[in-house]
């Protein structure tokens, strides 16, 4: 009896072990649970987060303003750089007789022109020794194949020097000149004298084509080309009429930049107002 007694007692609590009652169950779940939703983050934090992930991106994101900012500095920059060819068309005096090719006036205004910032600027020689102005209107075809944007005109001094007639003179001039304008170029004029021996009448009539042709057909002139140099035996060669390269830096430096730089800059100016005017037109989508 003991023994079984006894058996009884311990299958008793063996039972009440196995089955535990309901409400200590839910304890152990909802305790589960609650650990489980401690490890997952909050919407809150999420949106927080977010935030603040947004607005690090706003600060750091480029602003649109000044990219196009920078865009206009580049295009202002290419327009400054834009290639530009100055054609030096004339006689000996523009092709620099008896001087090196450094020396003559084209070699030295291109010079100048790159050391004040005109990098893209090239001046093209096409001086012709012993060149009338017949002669120089004849062979304009071929000169203007170099596309000039400016020519530095100079001719007439071999006309004089051989007594041709003025009005010829005159003519020639202003056919080279028209002839340069049909084709694009900026024309500047350079005025020439000469020495009293071919008599008073002839000397004052040559030298008023000059500011008579660049009046009537609207250009720049260079009132007296060898200004400063012309009779001074210390800037003359020996023949007492071409320049030495002191000369010519005279010329270059008081005569030609004086009349070519207001030129320039308004050239330029226009060249980058017209592009930028482009870039600030809207392309206009046609609806077909």
């Amino acid at each position: 009896m003991i023994n079984r007694s006894t058996s009884l007692t311990q299958r008793t609590k063996k039972s009440l072990l196995t089955r535990r009652p309901l409400p200590y169950l839910m304890v152990v779940m909802l305790s589960t649970i609650l650990a489980l939703s401690g490890c997952q983050k909050s919407p809150e934090a999420d949106t927080i987060n977010n935030a603040q992930t947004t607005d690090a991106a706003s600060v750091n994101a480029p602003v649109a303003d000044s990219n196009v900012a920078n865009a206009t500095i580049t295009a202002d920059q290419q327009v400054n750089l834009a290639p530009l060819t100055i054609l030096a068309l004339g006689d000996s005096l523009t092709e620099g007789l008896g001087v090196a090719n450094d020396d003559n006036y084209p070699a030295q205004l291109q010079a100048s022109l790159q050391q004040m910032g005109y990098k893209n600027i090239e001046v093209v020689n096409s001086g012709l020794s012993g060149e009338t102005s017949t002669g120089l209107v004849n062979r304009l075809d071929w000169v203007l194949q170099t596309k000039p944007d400016i020519t530095i005109l100079t001719i007439g001094a071999n006309d004089a020097i051989r007594g041709l007639d003025i009005a010829t003179i005159e003519a020639n001039i202003r056919t080279a000149v028209k002839k340069l304008q049909d084709n694009g170029s900026e024309v500047i004029l350079g005025g020439m004298q000469i020495y009293d021996n071919l008599g008073n009448d002839y000397v004052k009539s040559f030298s008023a084509i000059y500011p008579r042709v660049a009046e009537d057909m609207n250009v720049p002139l260079i009132p007296f080309f060898l200004k400063g140099v012309g009779g001074d035996p210390q800037l003359n060669q020996a023949d007492a009429i071409h320049p030495t390269k002191e000369g010519y830096t005279i010329i270059v430096n008081d005569n030609i930049l004086p009349v070519l730089k207001p030129e320039l800059e308004q050239m330029l100016l226009s060249t980058q107002t017209n592009s930028q005017a482009s870039v600030a037109t809207p392309a206009v989508e046609t609806v077909q």
